[in-house]
């Protein structure tokens, strides 16, 4: 069986541990949001690739879901010391040797995806893991500052790590998108798939940044395999993060309902919703999108496996 899969960060990485081990024999290719993509300290920072990656290839602090395992902070100490910063984004010791790859081999010339790919070499993540894109995007968000009062736009990262979402987003604009190109590989494996999966991730800056790359919504949508989303909201709030502010911000509602809607029947076939949103299930399958309602919290790897296999057992119902 072809999977491929539009993944964000956390919620996507654990949910793809739970794919794995619900088909462990799977083809499982990733198409990975790099719109969270950031330059610090002079390298190039890729939190959802890695998140991805160090999750798949046991490497993640499981506590926060972000971030390398038995992580130490020498470095972030002593560049503080200095007066460099930001000093909100924490990078710890052993992360920064993957971006100090990243860099250098991105500075040889070496597209993403080649450096994707040669940083998998070591993990072994058990996944095709795909750049959305080897063109630079960037997730920017305008706020309103809450000293100034003046309307500004701040990297996502900023928004979502230093201020904590604290103040409404206005706009979400993924820079850059509109010039980007489909990264290599990411077209074909949509178009061979047997499946495609929207996991749990956040519907606007993580699986809405990659569709908004010209040429993969078309290919999602022209994809002859179908199509099933989980919903990122569990009793009108989300799961994990702030995905209620950015929802906000493109008009629309934290409900299981509105996301599908949101997707729409021209990308979803299908859509699972948690059991405590079954009364959703009707006004999803009357916009014409299949739905179930199925226990949608990743407590456990067990838990995440069942998730999985209800979403597989949709899409083939969806055929």
């Amino acid at each position: 069986m072809r999977i491929v899969v539009l993944a964000g960060g956390i919620g996507g990485a654990r949910f793809l541990r739970g794919l794995k081990s619900a088909v462990p024999d799977a083809d499982i290719t990733v198409i990975g949001n790099t719109g969270d993509d950031i330059h610090l300290f002079g390298l190039k920072v890729c939190p959802d690739l890695d998140t991805v990656m160090y999750t798949l290839g046991g490497g993640i602090n499981e506590d926060q879901g972000w971030g390398r395992l038995d992580e130490s902070f020498t470095v972030k100490e002593e560049l503080a010391a200095y007066g460099v910063g930001p000093t909100w984004f924490g990078l710890g010791d052993r992360d920064f040797a993957t971006h100090i790859v990243r860099t250098q081999m991105l500075g040889a010339g070496y597209p993403l995806s080649a450096v994707t790919e040669a940083l998998c070499d070591r993990w072994q993540p058990g996944v095709r893991l795909l750049p959305m894109t080897d063109d630079r995007v960037e997730t920017h968000v305008a706020i309103t500052d809450a000293d100034t009062g003046e309307r500004r736009v701040i990297h996502f990262q900023e928004y979502w790590v230093r201020l904590r979402a604290s103040v409404d987003a206005e706009a979400v604009v993924p820079v850059g998108a509109e010039q980007a190109k489909p990264g290599p590989g990411v077209l074909e494996a949509l178009a061979a798939a047997d499946v495609i999966l929207f996991p749990p991730s956040n519907p606007v800056v993580s699986v809405g940044t990659i569709l908004a790359v010209p040429g993969i919504r078309d290919a999602v949508a022209a994809a002859q395999a179908p199509v099933v989303g989980l919903s990122p909201i569990v009793g009108g709030a989300p799961v994990r993060g702030m995905a209620d502010k950015v929802l906000a911000a493109v008009g629309v509602e934290s409900t299981a309902s509105a996301v599908a809607l949101h997707y729409g029947t021209a990308l979803l076939d299908g859509w699972l919703v948690d059991t405590a949103d079954a009364d959703a299930v009707a006004q999803v399958e009357a916009a014409g999108i299949s739905c179930r309602a199925v226990p949608l919290m990743m407590s456990d790897l067990a838990a995440t496996a069942a998730m999985a296999r209800a979403a597989l057992d949709l899409a083939e119902a969806s055929r």
